[in-house]
């Protein structure tokens, strides 16, 4: 699907441009070039995740139950830890690179964004994905997008799986499953819309972000209904219930989770998921989508040192601040293609993944000594 690619690489230079222009001080001296620019990436670069969020939920449906039930090829137990490894292998050894930064640059670049030093029990939290329900200092900007994730997955897969009982339980058709379990998936899109998603003490659960998953899964399945008609009506029953919680309680990161869904929905009916514009078609933006996750996890270190370094220089201009934004990016990018190809690309096991925990909490000892 190579415009859920082009999507995500799009989405990632946002989230990529938001953290460069809100942390350190490069942005305040290369804010005086492009003041509307800084500003704006600064404040809302940080809606890109609302694309993130309903193409994990377009592919999490697609995963879990393309035709509106379970795939049988995998048990749930299975399914949680193939889901775990996938995002935990990149993400420990990013946050390895992070708690070493931090300790590099702790000394001589006393600035906000750089993390404590950790503790072990808030290195065990990281490992877990549990940092941000147990109270924990996030060790790398935008991690709390990886517990979300996991948690969003395995409530999805949660929503299958009652779906399936339910299916046993009333001796239904595997037709009348799939629209059991749509109906299932909107009634907590509409709860998180309406309820959790306006209580910010619950933005550490999946329940606050499930409105904007949930969307992403409902879109997929459209296109399993058959008739234009039908799907037409079916398309403007989702774009109402987003345009209802919206008229309830105006929320920008809720208008472009719904504008996302949509155009995937529109996207998926019309073919154009494989077969995306020209402009959207270019090889270097596709190979920017492939590497996005790993982008996301390694970006910030490399802005902190970036900032450490040209700080440590001493008096300089405008320019060279940007010159420097510019610099972390291609940096960024460049360390995130390495831990792509050594780490996120490598199939999924327990060896590694406990290697990797065990590394960080050696990188963690090592900073404490």
């Amino acid at each position: 699907m190579p415009l859920l690619d082009a999507a995500k690489g799009i989405a990632c230079l946002f989230i990529v441009g938001h953290h460069l222009c809100r942390y350190g001080p490069l942005p305040e001296g290369a804010a005086a070039l492009a003041p509307r620019l800084v500003g704006w990436l600064g404040q809302d670069g940080r809606l890109a995740v609302q694309v993130f969020l309903v193409i994990a939920g377009f592919l999490a449906a697609a995963s879990l139950a393309p035709e509106g039930v379970l795939r049988a090829n995998q048990g749930p137990w299975q399914r949680v830890w193939q889901r775990y490894a996938r995002l935990a292998m990149p993400y420990l050894a990013a946050m390895c690179v992070s708690v070493l930064v931090a300790a590099a640059i702790r000394p001589w670049f006393a600035h906000e964004a750089v993390p404590a030093a950790p503790v072990l029990a808030q290195l065990l939290a990281h490992g877990l994905l549990l940092q941000d329900l147990l109270g924990y200092e996030a060790l790398s900007t935008g991690v709390w997008y990886v517990a979300i994730d996991f948690q969003l997955f395995v409530l999805a897969l949660v929503m299958v799986m009652l779906a399936e009982w339910l299916q046993r339980r009333w001796q239904l058709s595997a037709a009348r499953a799939a629209w059991l379990l749509a109906l299932l998936v909107l009634a907590l899109v509409a709860a998180s819309l309406f309820a959790f998603n306006l209580q910010a003490e619950l933005d550490t659960t999946a329940f606050y972000f499930i409105g904007s998953y949930g969307l992403g899964m409902l879109a997929f399945w459209l296109d399993r209904i058959p008739g234009d008609a039908r799907w037409t009506i079916a398309l403007a029953l989702l774009a109402a219930v987003g345009a209802a919680a919206l008229l309830w309680d105006w929320r920008i990161r809720i208008a472009v989770a719904l504008a996302v869904a949509l155009l995937l929905a529109l996207a998926q009916r019309r073919g154009w998921l494989g077969a995306p514009p020209a402009l959207l078609e270019s090889r270097p933006l596709l190979w920017l989508g492939g590497i996005s996750y790993s982008l996301f996890l390694i970006h910030f270190p490399i802005i902190l040192l970036v900032n450490a370094v040209v700080a440590r220089l001493g008096p300089h201009s405008p320019w060279v601040d940007a010159l420097a934004m510019a610099a972390a990016v291609a940096l960024a990018i460049g360390a995130a293609a390495l831990l792509h190809r050594w780490v996120e690309s490598r199939p999924a096991s327990w060896r590694l993944t406990l290697g990797l925990l065990a590394a960080l909490l050696m990188c963690g000892a090592l900073v404490a000594a």
